[in-house]
């Protein structure tokens, strides 16, 4: 699958490189790395990345505009997004050929071909590969971009999925020059703002009966703390060292009444029942949606009762 990647990039003289909405490192880094790859490798090829900037790694670079009409005789290659849907900038559909390069779970083969494997913890850890086999070159900034996507999906080296592979492909980025104290730094950088919601987040969290933790978070509080929705969203990670809480999930309201649920867990998985409730993702990280707070109930008695079963049972899977 490479190598049929590596044929349609060198058949295409405009690539196009999207991700999903309200990106992540793991999306972020994928675009600007993969950019970094076919700039390096073929100079004279039109490469762009569009879709939504990610605060939180924009050190790394900036997305760019385009017309549509860029759009006629291009290759679109789409990174680290399962649905189509879920797709920042719905242009990409106008491209002559489209690409889908995946580590999730499938669940929309949208596109021309799919490059999807669910071994890697990390989008960005199978476009290092990609470079790597296919022996390609790399700049210093998209080198730079894929060991942050690689850092922040798998979160600092500590998630499952994290094995000699993804060391490996880490250390050829390392070799490329990239500078680990300063992705450190970028990344552990916080705001006054944050570190305030932080408290917030730890005075305010709840345990349903049977330890299953979570922090609702409305719009009001995001507002009343002066916090991106990014920084709010990251917060999901606090709930993550409860000793008697295997599983945890932050749930957020967005802009336009839309209520989005991280969903996290060392134990159970939590992917069907991320699936149950308009969501996927991966068997211990995922995301679902809610049409409203007044369907939050019936979430949290289903996450209960893969809590309870886990911990009595040591059932991994949810089931109704």
């Amino acid at each position: 699958m490479y190598n049929k990647l590596l044929e349609k990039i060198e058949a295409y003289d405009k690539i196009i490189i999207h991700g999903h909405k309200r990106p992540d490192g793991d999306c972020y880094g994928s675009q600007l790395g993969l950019k970094g790859i076919i700039k390096a490798s073929f100079p004279s090829k039109l490469v762009y990345v569009v879709g939504e900037r990610c605060e939180y790694v924009s050190f790394l670079g900036e997305m760019d505009e385009i017309t549509d009409d860029m759009y006629e005789n291009a290759l679109v290659i789409v990174v680290d997004t399962a649905v189509s849907d879920r797709i920042s900038d719905q242009r990409y559909s106008k491209a002559s050929y489209v690409i889908k390069v995946d580590h999730h779970l499938p669940v929309d083969d949208y596109g021309d071909m799919q490059l999807v494997d669910t071994t890697l913890p990390a989008c960005a850890l199978i476009i290092a590969e990609f470079m790597h086999k296919c022996d390609l070159n790399i700049t210093l900034e998209g080198a730079k971009a894929l060991y942050t996507g690689i850092v922040t999906d798998t979160g600092r080296f500590r998630l499952p999925g994290v094995n000699s592979r993804v060391f490996a492909l880490a250390g050829l980025l390392l070799d490329k020059g990239v500078n680990v104290e300063e992705i450190d730094n970028n990344l552990s950088v916080e705001t006054l703002n944050t570190i305030k919601l932080k408290g917030y987040v730890l005075l305010n969290f709840q345990i349903t009966e049977n330890g299953f933790a979570y922090i609702k978070m409305t719009r009001d509080v995001i507002e009343q703390f002066g916090v991106s929705d990014e920084e709010a969203s990251s917060m999901v990670s606090l709930l993550g060292t409860l000793e008697t809480c295997p599983s945890w999930g932050l749930i957020m309201e967005y802009p336009g009444n839309e209520i989005r649920i991280r969903l996290r867990s060392r134990g159970p998985y939590v992917d069907k029942l991320a699936n149950k409730y308009n969501g996927g993702g991966h068997l211990k990280a995922s995301g679902a949606s809610l049409p409203s707070f007044d369907a939050l109930d019936d979430f949290l008695k289903d996450a209960d009762k893969l809590v309870k079963a886990y911990k009595e049972n040591g059932t991994l899977e949810f089931s109704e």
